[in-house]
């Protein structure tokens, strides 16, 4: 199936990277500890959500909505978007065209 865009996939990744980074616990999507979280660096902590935005733009092309922490990520097909969620609200959309 896939997630359908037409903009640069590189503009998507930013702005997902940056979206799943505002879920306060993300890294439980890792499975790690927040005193492991915290010992990271600013760049892999970076780099850790970057690899955490692509894992979950392929995954959404598999499962429409997909935890990460207390929040969620969605793909609505019919609205080109990608919604990232936390505490039952839409943090942040993410256009796909």
């Amino acid at each position: 199936m896939g997630v359908r865009h037409a903009r640069e996939y590189k503009d998507i990744l930013q702005e997902l990277t940056e979206a799943v980074g505002q879920i306060q616990d993300c890294f439980l999507f890792f499975e790690m500890e927040l005193a492991e979280w915290e010992a990271l660096s600013t760049e892999e902590k970076h780099e850790i959500l970057e690899a955490l935005a692509d894992d979950v733009f392929y995954g959404l092309g598999e499962e429409n909505i997909i935890g990460v922490g207390s929040g969620t990520v969605s793909y609505k097909a019919e609205h080109h978007v990608i919604e990232v969620g936390q505490d039952k609200q839409v943090s942040q959309i993410i256009r796909l065209i």
